[in-house]
């Protein structure tokens, strides 16, 4: 089997029209997902999933109209009709308008990974569609390592890069993998999870060279 990789991006959807065709559970999960990406979401599907109340969505409570999905940015289709799945993909490459089709990777133009997340940590787990399942169990995994040591040293890195750019016009610079990889009692994860958030900014600078004097970087 030829496997053909994607090209994996981060859409931003805030304010952005996306349609959801079919209105079942795994609709549900799709529009809450583009909920949360702060999308503009339309819902259309014959019958409705009582839940869809709780979602900031519009509800069109009937069946998908030809052509209509050329009037989005982006669509999912989760009907349990393969023909109207197919229809809405057809018509989505016509219209320039990028589908994806659940459980169907014939009709789709994007995958969905599967996504652990803390704050503005992202971190997705995709198999290029192969095998959902085996995507999902990676995400569980890598779930239950984040918590609030990432998130802090989140926050380390954007006030340095921030730095950087103020000071050099650019954070394209050497020194952050340096910083990263280092390991033991200098690594700086090891500083964040002890609590050593100075000895850490501080040798963050210093790899950066943003602290040029080394008698300045933590020992």
């Amino acid at each position: 089997m030829t496997s053909h990789h994607s090209y994996p991006v981060h859409l931003l959807l805030h304010g952005r029209p996306c349609l959801v065709v079919g209105a079942g559970n795994i609709a549900l999960r799709k529009a809450a997902g583009l909920v949360d990406a702060r999308a503009d979401v339309t819902v259309i599907g014959p019958w409705v999933h009582p839940d869809f109340a709780h979602l900031p969505v519009t509800i069109k409570t009937r069946s998908y109209r030809a052509g209509e999905v050329g009037g989005y940015r982006l669509a999912i289709a989760c009907t349990d009709d393969p023909d109207v799945n197919h229809q809405v993909f057809v018509e989505g490459e016509q219209a320039g308008v990028w589908v994806n089709s659940a459980d169907d990777p014939e009709n789709c133009a994007w995958i969905l990974p599967s996504v652990a997340r803390n704050g503005d940590l992202t971190l997705t787990a995709s198999t290029n569609g192969r095998s959902p399942a085996m995507a999902s169990w990676l995400r569980r995994r890598f779930q239950t390592e984040f918590d609030e040591r990432y998130t802090t040293l989140l926050d380390l890195l954007a006030e340095a890069r921030a730095e950087a750019r103020a000071h050099f016009g650019t954070s394209e610079i050497r020194g952050w993998n340096e910083a990263l990889d280092g390991d033991g009692e200098r690594g700086l994860f090891t500083m964040v999870a002890e609590g050593r958030l100075d000895d850490a900014r501080a040798a963050l600078r210093y790899a950066l060279g943003l602290q040029p004097d080394p008698a300045e970087a933590p020992v």
